[in-house]
């Protein structure tokens, strides 16, 4: 970013830090030398989503992440306090189903195919020594079935107490960043609009990035991990305990059948404390809130703990009559998640229209459905990772069979993931349509472009391959703003296909092939061949998706291309589910905010952020957050922003026009650099109405068209990056600081310095 080796790190640590050129350390001390030049200064933020290897496993939480999402792309909301707080509590329900499907998914692994379908069956067993301990062949002290799922829930308790460790150990690195007291805006800030369209001063008129206690969520935090934790722990305890409490009702034993109807009342009882903790509380956003609900966080994930301890004893009670055989009522479970999934997502899309209804924005995707889209998505990238361990493991345990076809040593997991994968190609059918229809439309784009491209560089000797060039660059760049057109039908295809195999499996109790059967040749070559690709396709996605975790984890650069993806996933804070990867902005957006704050109040001097990418982002989130004194010496200067092109359109409640004409007109300018190469950045799009105009663009890219003496190798089409290589860059700042006041600002008190300097830049950059 400083475009020199030697960059001092000036505040911070090796996370995050504030760099200067070497000869700029001791500015504020020579103020004579910056007379006629900024200090330059950058703030690289990288580290936060894309440092040491251990960020592959992020991988890991992508539902979750994406769950996160659906929280924050709510409508714009006017006093409509009810319906804001009601769709925060259906996402939050949302991202509780996927940690118990995901907790249900480990259980299907290591407790139904590992310890009670194949080590029940000798033929499976005895290829598995590891097994032979809880073989039913060896007749061992472990070999009961109930001792078996005992041993085998410590695999899905340890991934629950994982994620635990690592929610309580990410926040503690990322997250728990204090404002700089002093730092947050005055309560007679003039800010106009919150996102919701209040009017008037005080905490009700900021806007919500403006908040005090916006970045700092610790006490949601710390009580949606204690609830997910516990529901982990639950869910793990039902699976032990239903199956001993079931053989108990059927048949006559040595164990009481009342214990097993306790526990599962415990169970129940303790679900509903976990339901309760999960909707009772959302975001505190009006203040800082520092406290912690101890005794809620140190008992319930403690009482699961124990409740499963108990229903381990419990399963492991002798049994001796007690043989495994079939599968465990997995089918149930999952089908029973499926069908809440759907219910909570229809509600919620039920919610968001309504608010889309009261407060429409042209600019919003989908009439405001795209948070109940993405967590439809979220759920289905949950269903994919949990039929693609499940199966995978099944074809691996059965060595040459076929789990739940005739021949196979055991049966494999519930035949509802079978007929969730059936489904995987009939999706991928539906979109080759409306695929072409895009590559088609983008062909006719690229077309309609190349009389412009030519008149734009008239001066120059016309290139057909050229201006070609350019033009699938531009019409490529495009293709951002189509991305609503194909995400919300493949939600809604996800939607009833996800439906229709919930019933198939219901009403069939088969997997498709088998069900199937009877139908005729062609129904049954479709059945199979859908299920069998889908299958295939799902083993493919789950080691691609392993590969490129273990990839990752060894290379920094594909690290890099991982953290580009959560740069948008990641900003924002752990709102709806504990276990999603770190919310870096907690940590960034008050390193920022306290650096401005700190040296406009010690130099009084003027102050220019700019940010490229995700970095601009960043830059006004932190700008919001100041007070409205130091906010009067900042000018915002942005560059291949998706402030409004990706975050206005998506998250319109929290960069919708309100909110970006309110930090219009609080800011002491601003300007937004833009390209129409740039696939990501886009324009800003405020009118004049809430101050001077903010765009600059679309810059000319390619600077140069063809050869010329000056630049005899062909000029590249920089698209996204190098906007600092644009003269119009250093034009736009040095028109900046001259707005921002005299030349010299007065000594502040206190300062033995004789001037402050001129003016400071911040450049963010986005981790990519």
């Amino acid at each position: 970013m400083l475009d020199d080796p030697r960059a001092v790190r000036i505040t911070g640590d090796a996370t995050a830090a504030v760099y200067r050129r070497p000869e700029d350390t001791d500015a504020e001390q020579h103020p004579e030398r910056y007379r006629d030049r900024p200090i330059e200064e950058a703030y690289c933020w990288s580290n936060l989503t894309s440092g040491n290897g251990s960020r592959a496993l992020w991988l890991l939480l992508l539902p979750f992440m994406v769950v996160n999402l659906a929280h924050w792309m709510r409508p714009t909301a006017r006093a409509r306090t009810r319906a804001v707080r009601l769709y925060g509590v259906l996402v939050r329900l949302v991202a509780l189903s996927l940690t118990v499907l995901l907790t249900a998914a480990a259980c299907e692994v290591a407790l139904d195919l590992t310890a009670w379908q194949c080590a029940g069956v000798a033929d499976c067993s005895g290829r598995r020594s590891w097994l032979g301990f809880l073989s039913s062949a060896q007749g061992g002290w472990w070999s009961q079935p109930g001792r078996r799922l005992a041993v085998a829930s410590l695999v899905p308790a340890a991934l629950v107490g994982l994620l635990w460790f690592l929610s309580n150990r990410t926040w503690s690195a990322y997250e728990s960043q204090r404002p700089l007291t002093g730092s947050r805006q005055d309560d007679t800030d003039p800010a106009a609009g919150d996102g919701t369209g209040a009017a008037g001063n005080g905490e009700a008129s900021r806007p919500a990035l403006g908040r005090p206690g916006f970045w700092y969520g610790r006490r949601l935090v710390a009580r949606l991990r204690a609830a997910h934790t516990a529901a982990g722990f639950l869910t793990v305890a039902a699976f032990v305990a239903g199956a001993a409490a079931r053989h108990d009702r059927a048949a006559a034993g040595p164990v009481p059948g009342v214990i097993g109807r306790l526990i599962e009342a415990a169970l129940a009882g303790a679900a509903l404390i976990v339901l309760w903790v999960v909707c009772r509380r959302g975001r505190s956003e009006r203040r800082l809130d520092n406290r912690l609900d101890r005794a809620l966080i140190t008992y319930l994930p403690g009482v699961g703990l124990t409740l499963l301890v108990l229903a381990g004893g419990y399963a492991a009670w002798s049994r001796p009559g007690w043989i495994s055989s079939g599968a465990l009522p997995g089918d149930t479970a999952f089908g029973i998640l499926t069908l809440a999934q759907v219910v909570l997502v229809l509600l919620l899309a039920g919610v968001a229209f309504g608010l889309y209804r009261r407060t429409p924005e042209p600019r919003t995707v989908l009439y405001g459905l795209g948070g109940p889209v993405v967590a439809m998505l979220a759920c289905a990238l949950g269903g994919v990772m949990t039929g693609g361990v499940a199966q995978r493991v099944a074809d691996w345990l059965d060595g040459p069979g076929t789990p739940g076809t005739d021949g196979a040593v055991i049966e494999g997991p519930p035949v509802l993931l079978s007929w969730q994968a059936a489904v995987i190609p009939v999706l991928l059918a539906l979109l080759v349509a409306p695929g072409l229809l895009l590559l088609a439309r983008t062909w006719l784009t690229v077309r309609s472009l190349e009389p412009g491209i030519e008149r734009e560089y008239r001066h120059e000797q016309p290139d057909q391959a050229r201006t070609r060039q350019i033009a699938r660059i531009r019409a490529a760049a495009a293709l951002t703003d189509s991305a609503p057109s194909i995400v919300g039908p493949v939600a809604g295809a996800t939607l009833l296909l996800g439906a229709a195999a919930v019933g198939g499996a219901w009403v069939s109790g088969e997997v498709p092939g088998e069900a199937l059967k009877g139908s005729g040749p062609f129904v049954e070559s479709v059945a199979a061949a859908a299920q069998s690709t889908g299958s295939w396709l799902i083993g493919l996605g789950f080691i691609l998706f392993v590969t490129w975790g273990r990839r990752a984890y060894r290379d920094a650069s594909a690290r890099r291309t991982i953290g580009i993806l959560w740069d948008v996933g990641t900003f924002w804070p752990r709102a709806a589910h504990p276990f999603a990867p770190p919310c870096y902005a907690e940590r960034a957006v008050p390193d920022l905010v306290s650096r401005m704050s700190g040296w406009t109040a010690l130099t009084r001097g003027r102050l220019v952020i700019s940010g490229h990418s995700q970095g601009s982002v960043l830059a006004a989130s932190a700008v919001w957050q100041l007070p409205a004194r130091t906010r009067s010496r900042v000018a915002l200067l942005t560059y291949g922003s998706p402030i409004e092109r990706l975050y206005g359109r998506w998250f319109p409640a929290y960069f919708g026009a309100v909110p970006l004409h309110g930090l219009h007109r609080t800011v002491n300018c601003w300007r937004n650099l833009w390209r129409s190469t740039d696939p990501i950045g886009g324009r800003v799009g405020l009118g004049e109405a809430s101050g001077p105009a903010v765009d600059r663009g679309p810059l000319k890219d390619p600077l140069v068209y063809g050869r010329t003496p000056e630049h005899p190798l062909p000029e590249p089409v920089l698209g996204h990056f190098d906007y600092q290589a644009d003269p119009v860059f250093a034009e736009e700042r040095a028109a900046l600081l001259d707005r921002l006041g005299p030349l010299l600002p007065q000594q502040a008190a206190g300062d033995e310095t004789s001037k402050s300097p001129r003016a400071q830049g911040s450049s963010g950059r986005s981790s990519g």
